[in-house]
């Protein structure tokens, strides 16, 4: 089912949930809505699934204006991070009640309740309660409960945040292997940008109530188009610095009152008539420490991460966070050369934040 945003506005009064939010949204296409709190994701997916009114615009599911109907007709399955499991029922008739409501008969109720429970792995589970379940075993009962109503459009609002970390890592590889296997349209809202750079086709970048940017994880990283999108995405976050660059002889150069580095021509750099300073981005691991590095600075903090360590090196007023090898073992304190990937360097526009390399 192709899900079709054209120019969404929602407004709570005066307050803007979402604004002027256009997005084509392919069958069986899995989609992330990523961003902070506030950012307008979460009214999204309540307008998409009939929870909230648009103010303005249109929602198509396929052909269908489906602005004014109603969330039991719009065919879709709803995930939620709170479970929403009743907690009187056992996981048959939880997983049951949207085929109960549907008036379906009880022997198909039988067997589609026992089949989706079969494929989440939770066939054993059906004669329990909630309460006697653990996190990761309730949300496969919602989310088994969202599949058995064979749904069109499949809507997950932050579904993992309760989970400790081991158990997101498993259900996250499960959702996204059985979305692929299912074929159904998913929309995806969480905070998390590891999360939607591991299960997403596209990701839609949000902030503010606005749209950031809508493109692949590796277009996202590689090629950010805003400073936000730069800073959002990737983990650790990426460096930023204010500096001017100038060209001398057919080379470029950012430069601050601590820097002069030269930018790669396989790179490209700002363009030459671009007037005044402009904000170069670096990820830490085009950052290393070098024996041969042009840049000197001292280590502020080492935060051992177990495989890697990352390091807050200060330079001059600049604090630039890389990733290092556990096995150099660097303290706080001690001196080091830095050498940079000028070939992987960003250039941002310091008052539009829009990208100097990627329009």
């Amino acid at each position: 089912m192709k899900v079709t945003i054209d120019n969404l506005s929602k407004k709570f009064g005066d307050v803007v949930g979402v604004e002027n939010l256009t997005l084509h949204i392919e069958d069986g296409e899995f989609v992330a809505f990523l961003g902070p709190s506030g950012c307008g994701k979460t009214t999204t997916l309540l307008t998409l699934a009939g929870i909230y009114k648009p103010t303005d615009g249109v929602i198509r599911f396929g052909e269908r204006i489906v602005n004014t109907v109603q969330p039991k007709d719009r065919n879709i399955g709803m995930v939620f991070q709170s479970y929403a499991l009743y907690p009187h029922m056992t996981v048959f008739q939880n997983i049951a009640y949207p085929l109960k409501l549907k008036k379906v008969s009880k022997a198909d109720q039988h067997d589609r309740v026992r089949q989706v429970a079969n494929v989440m792995g939770i066939g054993e589970l059906l004669d329990r309660r909630p309460g006697q379940l653990s996190g990761g075993q309730q949300q496969r009962v919602a989310l088994g409960r969202a599949l058995v109503k064979e749904p069109d459009v499949l809507l997950f609002d932050e579904p993992l945040s309760n989970l400790d970390a081991r158990l997101r890592l498993t259900m996250r590889g499960e959702i996204k292997h059985l979305q692929k296997d299912l074929g159904i349209t998913s929309i995806y809202v969480t905070h998390d940008q590891v999360e939607a750079m591991t299960m997403a086709d596209r990701i839609a970048v949000m902030s503010g109530g606005h749209l950031q940017a809508f493109d692949s994880p590796d277009e996202l990283y590689d090629r950010p188009k805003t400073q936000f999108v730069a800073g959002f995405v990737g983990n650790p976050p990426m460096n930023f610095v204010d500096v001017s660059v100038q060209a001398s002889n057919g080379r470029f150069f950012a430069e601050t009152e601590s820097l002069r580095l030269e930018v790669q021509k396989a790179r490209g750099a700002p363009p030459a008539s671009h007037d005044g300073p402009v904000v170069m981005g670096i990820r830490p691991e085009d950052i290393q420490i070098a024996s041969n590095g042009l840049v000197s600075g001292e280590i502020f903090v080492v935060e051992p991460l177990g495989r890697e360590d990352l390091i807050d090196v200060r330079v001059g007023r600049h604090s630039f966070l890389l990733l290092a090898d556990t096995e150099n073992r660097h303290q706080a304190g001690e001196r080091v050369s830095l050498a940079f990937d000028m070939e992987q360097v960003q250039f941002f526009d310091p008052e539009t934040e829009k990208s100097l390399l990627w329009q």
